[in-house]
């Protein structure tokens, strides 16, 4: 993938969470909730970030599949064997409970496999970024971009993942939709790993901990989107990881007819037989 584009959207996510940012700490923002179909919320900092993104990536040759754009019918989308996936503000809920543990997740998709992505907390001021050829990156205390090279940007990083050492058994899983079973998945784990920790955090920010190195596995039994998971999928991909099927050896894939995910671990990649 071209360096450009990349570049793209790392400069997208940056600038939708700066423009986050300034509705999270207005302290006269209501953030002006409302509710969709789903009962999901959506907040004036959602759409604020879907119009600064699709400023930025629209002038590509790529199409964009955004969760608070226009959804096209699959008839349309089966005709794209390259886009971006896009979720202007993962974590919503997060964002409106003011826990900081909200996300920015662009993702370049070629043929339904995720290549290149890009997710920003802009609360920490952390990002990381990712090409399937070039690996996974994370940087702290970023706000912009600054003209940096993508070489400078990656001569900056460190480089996924991280060299951590565990004597436990690390599990994420989410902060607001701990199902049943998740649950008995974790009961498992327990009686397979002699220490097992159970850490809990909200958004992208779960499959960014296992690509990091911070936690062995993440389990996903209860309903993600396309563009919760894309950006993610491509930063564990690039870093020697995967996002499994959940009891298949299949990974996710992309812009399928139905822009539901199934159930999905994410895990260090698996031993072919």
């Amino acid at each position: 993938m071209e360096q450009r584009y990349i570049l793209n959207a790392i400069d997208a996510a940056l600038q939708a969470g700066a423009d986050i940012l300034a509705i999270y700490n207005d302290p006269a923002s209501d953030f002006e909730i409302e509710r969709k179909a789903d009962n999901s919320p959506l907040t004036i900092a959602d759409r604020k970030a879907h119009e600064t993104i699709t400023g930025f990536l629209c002038n590509t040759p790529f199409p964009i599949l955004s969760e608070e754009g226009k959804h096209l019918p699959y008839a349309e989308r089966s005709g794209w064997d390259a886009l971006w996936i896009v979720d202007p503000l993962d974590g919503t809920k997060e964002f409106i409970k003011r826990n900081g543990e909200f996300t920015v997740n662009i993702a370049w998709v070629h043929n339904s496999v995720p290549v290149m992505g890009v997710i920003y907390l802009p609360v920490k001021q952390e990002l990381y970024f990712a090409e399937e050829q070039l690996g996974a990156y994370k940087l702290s205390g970023v706000t912009s971009r600054g003209g940096a090279s993508l070489n400078e940007l990656m001569a900056s990083a460190i480089r996924l993942p991280a060299t951590t050492v565990r004597d436990r058994f690390v599990i994420v899983a989410s902060r607001s939709h701990l199902s049943p079973e998740t649950e008995v998945y974790i009961e498992d784990m327990k009686r397979l790993h002699s220490g097992v920790e159970l850490v809990s955090s909200g958004s992208s920010i779960k499959i960014c901990l296992v690509a990091e190195g911070k936690a062995n596995v993440y389990p996903r039994f209860a309903p993600t989107m396309e563009w919760d998971t894309a950006a993610g999928h491509a930063i564990v991909r690039a870093a020697g990881m995967e996002i499994y099927q959940a009891g298949k050896e299949e990974p996710l894939c992309y812009n399928k007819e139905n822009l539901l995910n199934p159930w999905f671990i994410v895990e260090p990649k698996r031993m072919k037989n």
